[in-house]
């Protein structure tokens, strides 16, 4: 299966299955030095993992992260980096009869029209459990960005029709609602219509918002290396994700130039800035030195318990009755998913950017 690597320079390949014996990841081209425990990772991965709160999938697993080789007295030493977390709450007995038809909404289709064979238990390498070695490789990627000052945050920016009102967004906040959500009055209102459709055995989509600050301006290529593109792309292959907007987004479409163009300014320390920020912190595939603000559409968990028409393999139409442990929602799981998708693809892009001028090249080898 090709596909499974990210990155140009900073390189990350994800393998594993749900239900196979463990998920992890090889990171390559991570810096020497860096102080790097389990507990770094750890962090990052409690943040997706399962049945923590009512919305979220009951399988119980500890997502417990192991070190494998790159990390040597506490610091990453050069070499290749690999991640393992061992599954360990398989009930593969749910998904039997999975292997006869088709789910709606899920990939089991396309991957037998692809390679003529799957995985069906719990989707296999499309199972959003594939997102734990994306998630630990983004938590080394982000120990990167805390040498450098750059800092991500996303949140859960709207369920179903219930959205975060901008004067209201905290980020402390964040962890304080089982949704993610920041502005907590919106969350508990989120959280009624959401007990409503799992007593109607449906499923709700959302938006996660993800900000990038302390970004240097001059990140990026102009062509097909834009930072946008890489961004959106990224994060496009995050399973769930149905679209990808950056700064004003679609709402651009809406606008005069007049209205969308962002006026600059010289700031008082002598950096040029900006007075609005519609272009989400770049400009023609480059930062610009402004937050870079992001948000990712997810679509319901197509995983619901009501009964459904398909076809199984045999090409006859049924109706089904989904059995298993699915989340109800998915975007308060996957927050930490798109900030590690940021990350990844920043810290890449950063690598690529330092050989655009000469003189950093001769200031790098002391020529």
């Amino acid at each position: 299966m090709a596909g499974s690597v990210l990155g140009e320079v900073f390189k990350i390949s994800t393998w594993g299955e749900s239900h196979g014996a463990g998920v992890g990841v090889v990171i390559d081209g991570c810096p020497a030095g860096i102080p790097l425990a389990e507990e770094d990772i750890q962090a990052f991965l409690n943040r997706r993992k399962p049945g923590e709160t009512r919305y979220s999938t009951p399988r119980k697993e500890g997502d417990l992260v192991q070190i494998l080789s790159g990390v040597f007295e506490g610091k990453t030493t050069g070499t290749p980096i690999s991640l393992m977390v061992q599954n360990t709450s398989q009930r593969s007995k749910d998904y039997s009869d999975i292997a006869g038809y088709y789910r709606p909404g899920h990939a089991d289709y396309t991957f037998d029209a692809k390679y003529g064979f799957r995985d069906y238990r719990g989707g296999g390498r499309s199972s959003g459990r594939e997102t734990i070695g994306r998630v630990a490789a983004g938590a080394v990627a982000n120990k990167i960005l805390e040498e450098l000052g750059i800092h991500i945050v996303a949140y859960t920016k709207q369920i179903g029709p219930f959205v975060c009102r901008e004067d209201q967004i905290k980020p402390e906040n964040i962890e304080k609602s089982p949704l993610k959500m920041p502005d907590l009055g919106i969350s508990a209102e989120a959280e009624e219509y959401l007990s409503g459709k799992m007593k109607e055995m449906d499923s709700v989509g959302g938006i996660v918002e993800c900000v990038i600050s302390g970004m240097p301006a001059g990140v990026g290529e102009p062509v097909f290396g834009k930072l946008d593109a890489a961004l959106a792309g990224n994060i496009f292959s995050v399973g769930a994700v149905k679209g990808v907007e950056i700064g004003a987004g679609f709402a651009v479409a809406e606008k005069t130039g007049s209205e969308n163009n962002d006026n600059f300014y010289m700031a008082s320390d002598g950096t040029v800035k900006k007075q609005t920020n519609f272009a989400g912190g770049i400009l023609g595939g480059i930062s610009d030195g402004d937050d870079i603000i992001i948000r990712a559409a997810f679509k319901p968990t197509p995983s619901i318990f009501q009964k459904q028409k398909t076809v199984n393999c045999q090409g006859e139409d049924i109706e089904i009755q989904i059995k298993g442990r699915h989340d109800p929602v998915i975007m308060p799981r996957a927050v930490v998913v798109i900030e590690a998708m940021a990350a990844l693809t920043i810290v890449d892009r950063l690598f690529v950017g330092m050989t655009s001028r000469i003189e950093r090249i001769k200031d790098f080898y002391d020529f």
